[in-house]
């Protein structure tokens, strides 16, 4: 491709030549690229222009003087970046209605039960999210719940091409401050809640609200939670159509009335201007409802019907480490889940408590380089909701694994709720499994559908479900 097919409104495009690849990484600069210097969080790619010159590359794109014979300066490499990664792909998203889901909670459940709904009407999907990326029944293994820009008009042009009608994105809070997701055109946006997170990266919620908001003003219709502290907030200058749902009151566009809470599932009304069906859902917990009615009410502006949606959700059995009731077959039950906020810890307990027979087991652990200031509050968020507590490890990544417990039982100081600490996750396992009594629910907070661990010495795998059954076979 030519460059002046890359860049038709570059002012300051000076030269033509035939470009062979188009990177923001120096490592896969080859002779013909086009190298587009893009400053990160923590790496500025212009420290890398001249090597990329070196390796062969046509053109050094970048927003200062480098000195270099083929440079262009611009004043955003980044936007400029994710048009040419657009163009590069033939505009791939044009072709498809893409729909994004933001929020700290429940972005990969309302993704997934989307995609059921839309399916089950008989269309194809393709989905983005943190657990993986899938083109139809294809499974594409994920590394962040937003790619970067190439990779994203990369997983774009592929669903295109294998035929997807609609795309389903989760996105993140980082790919909305990184303008990962510029230009593209979002049919619908969904919006679930906001609460406590990635504060090591936005600092105030403030900043966190303001990059989810960004989303809101790229779509047509926001499909957003009425119930959430944030709400007024995030609808405050929006211009596109806005449908509201909630779970508690009637000052929104849908409400969920009669809730019926299970410890299989649940069923509630959602109740709509001239609408009203019943809900029948296999997983349990406030929280169910409102992904629910989030992928249901989002369907629906795009098209679908209710009763469609209804009985396509009834058939969903879960999602991989959301809710996820392990086998045993015990007198005892294992839950295993992704909670890793002090919000997403409260929902999913709060969830279970209301159902338990015996005791509510909670087993976590935190992040390490991450916000440090929820720590403390997700171990009184667990000795509030928890009649037994299991501290231990997450992905320390290069914190000691005991600094960051200690800076858990901070918020443990003042609690009678018994509770254990043991550093070792598989260890933890053990103990709770072994020490399980009768109708017990032990939820394993945290590593949700993840098969690894990340630790100071590089990552290693880790299935808490295979440490389950070895478990259990030895008992």
């Amino acid at each position: 491709m030519k460059l002046r097919q890359l860049l038709p409104n570059c002012k300051n495009l000076c030269f033509d030549t035939e470009i062979s690849s188009i990177t923001s990484d120096s490592r896969q600069v080859t002779a013909g690229s086009a190298f587009v210097c893009i400053k990160g969080p923590s790496v500025d790619g212009h420290d890398f222009a001249k090597s990329a010159a070196e390796k062969g590359a046509a053109v050094i794109i970048c927003e200062k003087d480098l000195g270099l014979s083929n440079q262009i300066i611009v004043e955003d490499t980044r936007s400029l970046f994710a048009q040419m990664c657009a163009t590069w792909f033939g505009n791939p998203a044009k072709s498809m209605k893409i729909i994004g889901i933001t929020g700290t909670n429940g972005k990969t459940s309302t993704t997934y039960m989307l995609k059921t709904i839309i399916e089950a009407a008989g269309h194809k999907c393709g989905l983005i999210g943190t657990i993986q990326n899938m083109i139809g029944d294809e499974v594409i293994p994920a590394k962040n719940t937003t790619p970067g820009i190439y990779e994203l008009s990369d997983l774009f042009a592929q669903m295109r091409d294998k035929g997807c009608e609609y795309v389903l994105m989760e996105v993140s809070s980082h790919a909305l401050d990184q303008d990962r997701v510029k230009g593209i055109d979002f049919e619908a946006a969904v919006f679930t809640n906001l609460t406590q997170d990635h504060l090591d990266y936005h600092i105030t919620m403030d900043n966190y609200l303001e990059a989810k908001k960004k989303l809101f003003k790229m779509c047509k219709t926001a499909i957003i939670n009425a119930d959430d502290d944030y709400t007024e907030k995030l609808l405050s200058g929006l211009t596109c159509k806005t449908v509201t749902y909630s779970a508690s009151s009637d000052n929104a566009t849908y409400t969920a009335k009669n809730i019926n809470y299970r410890a299989d599932g649940l069923e509630y009304e959602l109740v709509g201007y001239n609408t009203i069906c019943r809900m029948r859902i296999k997983t349990g917990g406030k929280f169910t409802v409102y992904n629910s009615m989030a992928a249901t009410i989002c369907a629906m502006e795009l098209g679908f019907s209710l009763k469609d949606a209804a009985e396509a959700l009834a058939q969903l059995e879960g999602v991989k480490g959301r809710a996820e009731v392990y086998p045993t077959g015990r007198d005892f039950t294992v839950i295993i889940d992704y909670a890793h906020t002090p919000d997403g810890l409260k929902n999913i307990l709060r969830a279970f408590y209301g159902c338990k027979r015996g005791r509510l087991v909670a087993l976590f652990g935190c992040g390490g380089d991450r916000d440090r200031t929820k720590r403390p509050i997700m171990g009184e968020v667990a000795c509030s909701y928890a009649d037994y507590v299991i501290v231990t490890s997450d992905n320390p990544r290069s914190e000691e694994p005991s600094l960051i417990i200690e800076d858990i039982l901070e918020g443990m100081k003042n609690t009678s709720t018994p509770y254990e600490v043991i550093e070792n996750r598989g260890e933890a396992i053990k103990f709770a499994i072994e020490n399980a009594q009768k109708d017990d629910i032990i939820v394993l907070a945290g590593k949700g559908h993840e098969t690894y661990q990340i630790l100071k010495d590089g990552t290693i795998h880790f299935d808490e479900r295979e440490v389950i059954a070895q478990v259990l076979e030895n008992l």
